[in-house]
């Protein structure tokens, strides 16, 4: 058995089967003088030292080959695609690379790149969905015509060609989109539904009315009365085509039509304004009646622009203007017309010849507005502003609406005083000048 002295410092015995004892106490490390700065962590990489190597970075590892650079020729190809920025990484970096060395190939890349730049505009090459309209636009607005148009004929001339372009944007099941066709008879709103190649024959048929005073034929034939009036004529049509009109029956007749009317009344001049075209129970100069079919034409496009829900832009101001001025010149005679038929209050004074009696203001505002004063008691008579016992104002657009029937008079927006019978009567009268 080992003595004390044979144990080393750790207690661990001297050899096999020994028992270990436990080690005396050690002195503090305070008893000897001040405590030694603390060591630094062990993995600070300043204090850290040096670790020994792995076994396996004893062993040398063969460096792997370089990988040679593709020749002249076949970087000189990829020249147009590096240009396009079409190469991966590494055809980047090789075409890159071969560039500071070769100069000819540095000078087609210059070229490329410029040529690519060329190719490539800032702007997004996207067109703008209102382009078309803009131009349209800006042609009927801008460009003279190559014949000179008399003015009472351009806003159906401007109008024709607005539909006839709306015409040709539709495909062919657009043609059979349902449309209904509003307007005013006696007292009550009327409706009829046809399709757009329906309309487009009720517009050819009526404006045959025009197009007999000009000598021109007639849509109808020579079998049909010129006397008939728009309805008749355009139920007669209806009839003779069948329920269904095509789009080839209507549209390229409708705008042969159109052409012929402008070409004829342009090469007749201005004096073929007076002639007289019959409307069935009324006639109305050619020069109205022009200005009546541009109406008609731009309601029914918006018609049919709705029926398609296609947006659809009113006529020019100037245009505008005329279409309202032709309303309220005819709104005398339609007063008189619902007076005979009792559905308008009598007038309230005898007028002599010439004299103006009552008159009402109508103001129209917007783009086409203007002021017109209303004869109230006698067709014949021109109404006068020191007469006035009324006042109505109205937008252009709502006027409008209100005189092709689709707005009822009494749900008419207006500002309005004075006498409520004459009020009441000219509203009405202006709904009274729609017809289908």
């Amino acid at each position: 058995m080992k003595g004390p002295d044979e144990f080393d410092d750790r207690g661990r015995p001297g050899g096999p089967g020994e028992r270990p004892r436990i080690p005396s106490p050690r002195a503090a490390a305070e008893d000897h003088g001040p405590l030694p700065n603390p060591p630094a962590p062990a993995n600070s990489p300043e204090d850290r030292g040096p670790e020994p190597p792995a076994a396996s970075a004893t062993r040398p590892v063969p460096a792997s080959p370089a990988t040679p650079a593709p020749p002249h020729h076949v970087l000189k190809s990829l020249l147009g695609a590096w240009a396009l920025a079409a190469c991966s990484a590494e055809e980047t970096a090789a075409v890159e690379a071969h560039l500071t060395d070769c100069a000819s190939c540095a000078d087609e890349a210059l070229r490329l790149r410029d040529a690519v730049g060329l190719l490539h505009p800032a702007d997004s090459l996207d067109l703008d969905p209102l382009l078309r309209s803009r131009v349209l636009e800006g042609c009927l607005g801008r460009r003279p015509a190559r014949i000179p148009v008399p003015e009472w004929a351009t806003p159906y001339d401007a109008e024709a060609a607005k539909l006839d372009a709306l015409l040709r944007d539709m495909g062919e099941a657009e043609w059979r989109a349902p449309v209904r066709l509003r307007w005013f008879q006696g007292e009550r709103p009327v409706e009829r539904e046809t399709t757009v190649a329906g309309v487009i024959g009720h517009l050819m048929t009526v404006d045959g009315l025009v197009a007999t005073t000009l000598g021109l034929a007639d849509p109808l034939g020579r079998t049909v009365p010129g006397a008939l009036g728009p309805t008749t004529r355009t139920e007669k049509y209806w009839q003779a085509v069948g329920a269904e009109p095509s789009r080839l029956a209507t549209h390229g007749p409708w705008r042969d039509q159109s052409h012929a009317l402008i070409r004829t009344v342009s090469f007749a001049g201005d004096s073929a304004g007076e002639l007289s075209v019959p409307y069935g129970a009324f006639r109305l100069p050619l020069c109205d009646s022009f200005l009546d079919r541009a109406f008609e034409c731009w309601v029914h496009a918006g018609d049919i622009a709705d029926a398609v829900d296609y947006p659809y832009q009113p006529p020019a101001a100037g245009h505008l203007h005329q279409l309202v001025d032709l309303a309220a010149r005819l709104l005398p005679v339609a007063l008189a017309e619902r007076r005979r038929a009792g559905l308008a209050a009598p007038p309230r004074s005898l007028v002599e010849a010439g004299a103006p009696g009552r008159t009402l203001h109508l103001e129209v505002e917007g783009n086409g507005g203007g002021h017109w004063y209303i004869a109230l008691d006698s067709p014949a008579a021109l109404g006068s502003p020191d007469r006035t016992v009324a006042h109505i104002a109205l937008d252009s657009a709502e006027f409008c609406q209100l005189a092709a029937g689709h707005v009822a008079p009494e749900e008419a927006v207006a500002g309005q005083h004075g006498e409520r019978d004459a009020i009441r009567d000219v509203l009405s009268a202006t709904a009274s000048l729609s017809r289908l």
